[in-house]
C-alpha cells in the first residue's frame, strides 16, 4: 500500500511574513503559534512525520492544519464554529448582569430591607 504524500504548501511573501509574526510573536495564542509553525515547516518541504516530531504534535494534527492551509490559506487557520445551542443572552444583557460585580464596594448602593433595623 503506497503512503499518501503530503499536500504541498506554497507561500506568498505576505503569507510568509504574517505566519512568521504569528509563530514568533510573544502575544500570539499558543494554538495559533503551533499552526503557523506547522505551515512554515510544510512550506520548506518537510514531510508530516518530521514536522510532527519537531513540533511534538501528532501526525494527524500536522496533516489537518497543513491540508486546511493548502485548501484555504490564512483564514482557515482559525477555529471553526462549534455546534451546539446558540447563546440565549445578548452580549449587552451579559454586560448588564456583570457590571455591578465589577464596581468597587463603596460605589454600590446598600439595599435596606424594612423591618430589619438597618
Amino acid at each position: 500500500m503506497p503512503a499518501c504524500s503530503a499536500v504541498p504548501v506554497v507561500l506568498t511573501a505576505a503569507e510568509r511574513h504574517r505566519l512568521k509574526k504569528m509563530a514568533y510573536g510573544h502575544k500570539t495564542p499558543h494554538q495559533a503559534r503551533q499552526r503557523a509553525t506547522i505551515v512554515l515547516l510544510a512550506a520548506r518541504g518537510r514531510p508530516n512525520a518530521r514536522i510532527a516530531v519537531q513540533t511534538r504534535m501528532h501526525v494527524y494534527t500536522v496533516r489537518t492544519w497543513r491540508g486546511r492551509f493548502a485548501a484555504g490559506g490564512l483564514p482557515t487557520l482559525s477555529d471553526r464554529r462549534r455546534s451546539g445551542r446558540p447563546s440565549s443572552f445578548t452580549p449587552l444583557q451579559v454586560a448588564e448582569v456583570k457590571a455591578p460585580v465589577c464596581q468597587l464596594p463603596a460605589e454600590t448602593v446598600a439595599l435596606v430591607v424594612p423591618g430589619t433595623g438597618s
